[in-house]
């Protein structure tokens, strides 16, 4: 009797011991499988320095120990180490506002931001929105966002700050090219509803033709606008693609089918490491391609307004780009979702021209260049459209 008293002590010791010990060794198994280098990684680079820290921290740090979210910070840190600001971890409540965004459904001030030169950037206000309204640029350098300076986060973590509730508002520090000290505007929140795109009848003959974003339904949109177009009395076409942050490259290469002929390339996607470039081509339907165009482009003009912009200068000798240089988003990520709702945005390409010059970090050099200075904006004035008519005169 005695001894199954005992027993009945000391089995739940026992149980514990034996967790502890297979917890020890799987803790220990793990740490010699993250300390033999993955294949490629060079020999110098020793990985058990991440859980010599892990260690350290758990040793000595004097406050509560949030393992979930020192883990996420590990991640993002490994991630940010590439030095690419458009490839990011996002933890689980970071992803699901990140899907959201991409779904259409928000609420902010309405502008795309980017990095440039090491600097968080407006790419574009869009229309009609509070970042338009307050008097954002394109080209804008966001200094601060309420107490937060940008140089300390990556551009979607400012995104997730600029975001909010509608009828809040935020703090932007803002530096404009010229300006002596960074200005702070307050800007109140809005449900952001952007057109994808308008036109209207110029100078007798001219299709002056605005698009907003390359977002889903574009191409049904302008399929209406095109037969407008043919049966107007317009000979002659402005694109016009400023403050256009892009979109999706499916909507820009249908929008191309209708200026280009079938199976010209529209963009290249080129994957690096030797690894096979995959070409996107006009679908052709071709109905504008003897209309004369010009296309006005500035610093808010990116990505799928890019490819559009290129596609058109580098397949038609009839075509000229007019403005300023334009923002240079010419990489490509693929969002993959990880375990327990993570989500890593990765860089896996980069947009070529079809002439082989490559988007990112350069931008499109325009045929014509034309600025607009903020006394042109304060005074509703248009030098950039006004160079387009008259080339097309």
């Amino acid at each position: 009797m005695k001894k199954l008293f005992i027993l009945k002590i000391l089995a739940p010791i026992i149980v514990i011991i034996i967790g502890i010990l297979i917890f020890n060794a799987g803790y220990r198994y793990g740490y010699d499988q993250i300390s033999v280098p993955p294949e490629g990684l060079p020999d110098d680079v020793d990985l058990t320095l991440l859980w010599d820290v892990w260690d350290k921290i758990e040793e000595n740090y004097s406050g509560e120990i949030d393992y979930q979210e020192m883990l996420y910070g590990a991640v993002g840190g490994l991630v940010s180490g590439l030095g690419d600001p458009y490839t990011v971890f996002f933890n689980p409540e970071d992803s699901r506002i990140f899907k959201d965004d991409i779904s259409g459904s928000f609420e902010g001030v309405g502008m795309e931001i980017g990095v440039r030169k090491g600097e968080l950037t407006v790419v574009a206000p869009l229309e009609g929105t509070p970042a338009q309204k307050a008097g954002l640029l394109s080209g804008d350098i966001i200094v601060k966002i309420g107490d937060i300076f940008s140089r300390d986060i990556t551009a979607d973590e400012a995104v997730k700050f600029i975001r909010g509730p509608k009828g809040t508002a935020v703090n932007l520090a803002i530096y404009r090219e010229g300006w002596n000290d960074s200005k702070v505007f307050e800007i109140v929140r809005e449900v952001i509803k952007i057109p994808n795109i308008q036109w209207e009848l110029i100078e007798g003959d001219i299709a002056k033709v605005r698009v907003y974003q390359f977002s889903s339904g574009l191409d049904s949109d302008f399929s209406k606008i095109v037969s407008e177009i043919l049966s107007s009395p317009a000979k002659k076409i402005i694109l016009d693609l400023r403050n256009n942050p892009g979109g999706l490259l499916h909507e820009a290469q249908m929008m191309a089918g209708w200026f280009l002929k079938k199976g010209t390339v529209v963009t290249i996607e080129s994957f690096g490491g030797g690894r096979e470039e995959k070409e996107y081509r006009a679908i052709g339907r071709e109905s504008l391609w003897n209309y004369p165009a010009v296309i006005l482009i500035n610093q808010g003009t990116a990505s799928g307004a890019e490819i559009l912009a290129a596609a058109l200068r580098d397949n038609r000798d009839d075509v000229q780009l007019v403005g300023e240089q334009s923002f240079g988003k010419g990489s490509v990520q693929e969002p993959i979702d990880l375990r327990g709702g993570a989500l890593l945005k990765v860089t896996v390409a980069h947009w070529l021209t079809p002439d082989r010059e490559m988007i990112n970090e350069k931008g499109l050099t325009p045929d014509v260049e034309v600025k607009i200075t903020e006394d042109d904006y304060s005074n509703d004035r248009d030098p950039q459209l006004d160079k387009a008519i008259e080339i097309l005169k």
